[in-house]
């Protein structure tokens, strides 16, 4: 059974090591570690977590790190001008916005205001643009740390018909993207869709992330597919987590399949350091 599963905690615990190598090489060198600010809004119980997880992984590998957190209610300028201010300060090499912002808050905006080289998200139209255009710089993280795991298990992606399903700017969009790069042949479904189940029957590779808890069953899909499940999902009384894809029923017919947890999630914090320690080395290339 273990021979299908894409194992992301243990690739990204790979990563991890490596890029704290780096880290400790830069210090030896003289020179100060990455830094990453991360701005945060409101009581969101998830964003907590997330921040947590990352604090984490930035003290394993040895990164400067500090948060800063906003009442919910705060006016959005007060935000920005913090944003301006960390544009400048050079102990740190990323900013980031911990999403979901509340509702009040027009997130592009806020997004927009981070310099193009500190978006460590990579959801700056400027960032997004040039993965549009075949010239990525800093890449969302999802897609990035998703491209890494399909690279590592050595699946040849070019010619693939694939399906992502979810067309959130967070996964889905910049998803899409990534996978054309790659080579693929890539339909980006949505709610608007007609026959899904047509296109899930045709796809060779499924990136699905939509918040619905085992919504694509084995019916759906082909012998040899590859499922790649970004979904996050705590079953109603229960305290078990569970992904998109309804991972047992699917597990006969796939070639690969990420498990939840375990699969995505990790991956995306290592892309996060990646993401980090590329800015601080296109900041001081030249430096040395």
């Amino acid at each position: 059974m273990l021979s299908k599963i894409i194992d992301g905690k243990k690739i990204a615990k790979n990563i991890i090591h490596n890029i704290k190598n780096k880290v400790h090489n830069i210090i030896k060198k003289g020179h100060r570690p990455p830094g990453l600010a991360v701005i945060w809004v409101g009581k969101n119980k998830s964003s907590q977590l997330y921040i947590q997880k990352k604090q984490i992984a930035c003290n394993k590998v040895g990164y400067i790190f500090k948060t800063w957190h906003f009442q919910e209610g705060t006016d959005i300028f007060k935000i920005i001008k913090l944003i301006k201010i960390l544009n400048k300060d050079k102990n740190y090499d990323g900013i980031l916005i911990q999403l979901p912002l509340p509702k009040y808050i027009e997130a592009n905006q806020i997004i927009e205001s981070i310099h193009p080289k500190k978006d460590v998200d990579g959801f700056h139209p400027y960032n997004i643009g040039c993965l549009v255009q075949k010239i990525p710089k800093l890449r969302p993280c999802t897609p990035k740390g998703i491209i890494t795991l399909l690279e590592k298990y050595n699946i040849n992606l070019k010619g693939l018909n694939t399906t992502v399903i979810g067309a959130s700017n967070i996964v889905g969009r910049p998803m899409a993207l990534e996978l054309l790069l790659s080579g693929c042949t890539t339909t980006i479904t949505h709610r608007f869709t007609k026959n899904l189940k047509e296109h899930i029957k045709k796809s060779d590779l499924i990136v699905i992330g939509i918040g619905k808890p085992n919504f694509l069953h084995q019916k759906n899909i082909k012998n040899g597919t590859i499922i790649i499940d970004v979904g996050i999902n705590t079953l109603p009384n229960e305290k078990k987590i569970v992904g998109d894809v309804d991972f047992y029923s699917v597990y006969p017919k796939v070639s690969y399949i990420t498990p939840v947890p375990g699969g995505v999630g990790p991956m995306t914090v290592a892309s996060l350091l990646e993401n980090t320690l590329e800015a601080y080395e296109k900041k001081h290339q030249y430096e040395d």
